[in-house]
């Protein structure tokens, strides 16, 4: 297969920002890909959402996206747990371009954790779905797993992406499942790897470390989804070696809001440097 020359181009989707989690992944490992950030914000969060709700929400705004893009992605990444556990067959079933989801580190954990006793941190739908449990069932049989389903650290997430500050509070709220004692959890000093199993989670990775200690790593899937992406890019017969041309990045909205301007900064960080709202998006699967 001849390789092309030209900019791939990966389109990153998310509920709100803890997909960039995933993009700045991605971003790292492929710098000649032109890169699309596509925020659900007007359906955020997806954690709280009937299962179908959601997956029709995902193939809507991902399908309208599709229709009004200048360039059509080459890949597309969810770059959001919840979305991936439900829709990704539907996804896949109906679009043309490879899928890339992203799937719980509950395997490396597994397989890292000196101590046979790790965590599990996800939103609570993600928690509950048998997709989670087969994870456990299948890779994390020999270990003891403590589990804590959190939409409130998705929120922390965005705040400290708008530039507010986190509390420090609120954070040990959030993670108590694994620092107290309980019958879940008989020896929290034992656990020694705890899974992000949402994207949002990896943007407090700082935050989370100095409140469980040096001594728990903290795993995600981004580097892991990076590799995938890539994968399907030479797949495609990309030459990400000889590009002959300057990749862009640019992010999308599903809906208008003042805290759009507070994002700027935390966009930035991510070398996007320009944003805009999608239009005529019907508002469906708002419940």
């Amino acid at each position: 297969m001849t390789k092309q020359a030209n900019v791939p181009h990966v389109l990153v989707f998310d509920s709100g920002v803890g997909g960039l989690s995933v993009y700045q992944h991605i971003q790292q490992l492929i710098p000649a890909a032109s890169l699309s950030y596509l925020s659900d914000n007007g359906g955020f969060p997806y954690g709280e959402k009937s299962d179908q709700v959601l997956i029709c929400r995902c193939l809507h705004v991902i399908e309208h996206y599709l229709q009004n893009a200048v360039t059509q992605p080459d890949v597309i990444v969810i770059a959001c747990n919840t979305a991936s556990t439900l829709a990704l067959p539907q996804l896949r079933q109906r679009l043309r371009q490879p899928i890339v989801g992203v799937v719980p580190a509950v395997k490396p954990a597994a397989a890292l954790s000196a101590n046979n006793y790790i965590g599990l941190l996800a939103t609570p739908g993600t928690i509950y779905r048998d997709y989670t449990r087969n994870l456990i069932r299948e890779f994390a049989r020999h270990c003891h797993v403590v589990t804590s389903g959190s939409t409130q650290l998705v929120h922390l997430a965005e705040k400290k992406l708008c530039g507010e500050a986190v509390s420090e509070a609120q954070l040990a709220a959030c993670l108590e499942k694994f620092i107290a004692a309980s019958p879940a959890n008989p020896h929290p000093d034992a656990m020694d790897c705890l899974v992000l199993a949402c994207t949002h989670f990896p943007l407090l990775s700082e935050e989370i470390s100095r409140l469980l200690g040096p001594e728990v790593k903290l795993l995600d899937s981004g580097e892991a989804i990076a590799r995938r992406v890539a994968y399907w890019l030479d797949e495609l017969g990309f030459n990400l070696s000889d590009v002959d041309q300057t990749p862009s990045a640019h992010a999308y909205f599903t809906q208008s809001s003042k805290r759009l301007d507070k994002l700027e900064a935390g966009l930035r960080h991510y070398g996007l440097l320009s944003y805009s709202v999608l239009t005529s998006l019907l508002p469906v699967g708002k419940q």
